[in-house]
């Protein structure tokens, strides 16, 4: 796997618990239904990367779910914060010897086997890569090495996440994947053919 670890954040798929902001306008039994599907169409992108794999669960480890356990570890999130979840996940990745990290959210369905793929290139000569999110957040956030403050001081899940950590990281050589959309409100779905069936 050459020292290749992609971690998967992933919230347990619970009613009312998941993509609230999209529930608020579809109700939640919809919005369950459209964040399985997206966790389904994340497990099919990651299974695709010749990366040790590592399913991060944000309230208890699922084994019988469709992260298959022969191809994916399983862990729990930990940490106050996201930021703090995040640093846990990448500091246990380099204590276990991994070299080059990346790491997603499960909430894109723009996502290509080729953005990870292109990441842990980037990874190859860059610091830090980033995948940009169009509501100023990103996507995807690949580390060689865990720069200072890059997961502390960000008012997480709002449009300045992204412009902040660009800020942190002004003096380490870091590359920009292609920006995308994730899913969090009904404008994000309300022209995209396959979601329209849970709109109705």
């Amino acid at each position: 796997m050459e020292g290749k670890l992609i971690l998967i954040f992933t919230r347990n798929p619970e009613l009312g618990k998941v993509k609230t902001r999209l529930a608020a306008s579809i109700g939640n039994e919809n919005a369950l239904e459209i964040y399985k599907f997206l966790l389904n169409h994340s497990e099919k992108i990651v299974s695709q990367v010749n990366a040790t794999r590592r399913v991060l669960y944000s309230e208890e480890i699922n084994t019988n779910d469709i992260w298959n356990n022969q191809l994916f570890q399983k862990k729990l999130q930990f940490g106050n914060d996201l930021g703090e979840k995040m640093q846990n996940a990448f500091a246990d990745g380099f204590i276990d010897g991994f070299k080059k990290i990346v790491i997603i959210g499960t909430d894109l369905y723009d996502l290509e086997v080729s953005d990870i793929e292109n990441a842990f290139l980037a990874l190859e000569t860059h610091n830090v890569v980033i995948g940009p999110a169009e509501d100023g957040g990103y996507y995807l956030l690949g580390l060689r090495h865990i720069p200072e403050n890059i997961f502390s001081n960000k008012k997480w899940s709002t449009a300045s996440v992204l412009k902040d950590t660009l800020n942190d990281i002004q003096n380490l050589k870091y590359h920009l994947l292609e920006t995308k959309n994730d899913i969090d409100t009904i404008d994000d779905i309300k022209n995209i053919p396959i979601f329209q069936k849970y709109l109705k």
